[in-house]
């Protein structure tokens, strides 16, 4: 699938007193991995929300543990779009240690398209033609537009 790497650095808050990455941060860091996939895309959530009353909302998510993060260690969280739908988007995440390439965690989230009223509507046609491009394609990075 295509994908977007975004990088960022374990702070101390984030961790337990042994150091290690309190779990319910990596469902935060696949949030950063998202939010600047669609940057790259060319799309803001705050637009999206403002300008066409189309939130993203959170459905379903899971996160797969495989080895721990430590405090002070870059990060890669790979994001990729793995189904775009007329209403649901599903997204999956790899977390790897950037110094060696390590796969720490994976993950997946889906989400339904809601209104401000919070009732399941239609991903507009600019957002969803855009988003289809990048779903379900051979691996390839995603360059962030121009």
């Amino acid at each position: 699938m295509e994908f977007h790497d975004a990088t960022l650095r374990v702070r101390y808050a984030e961790t337990d007193q042994m150091g290690v990455v309190y779990h319910s941060n990596y469902l935060i860091w696949f949030e950063i991995g998202r939010v600047e996939l669609m940057r790259a895309l060319g799309f803001e959530y705050k637009l999206m929300e403002s300008e066409d009353d189309c939130y993203i909302v959170v459905a379903e998510a899971s996160c797969r543990y495989l080895r721990p993060a430590r405090y002070d260690e870059i990060l890669r969280v790979r994001t990729r779009i793995s189904q775009a739908g007329n209403r649901v988007m599903k997204y999956a995440y790899e977390l790897l240690r950037d110094a060696d390439g390590t796969l720490l965690a994976t993950g997946a989230t889906t989400h339904v398209i809601c209104g401000r009223d919070g009732k399941p509507k239609q991903l507009p046609e600019k957002y969803r033609a855009r988003f289809r491009q990048f779903a379900g394609k051979p691996e390839k990075k995603v360059e962030a537009m121009k």
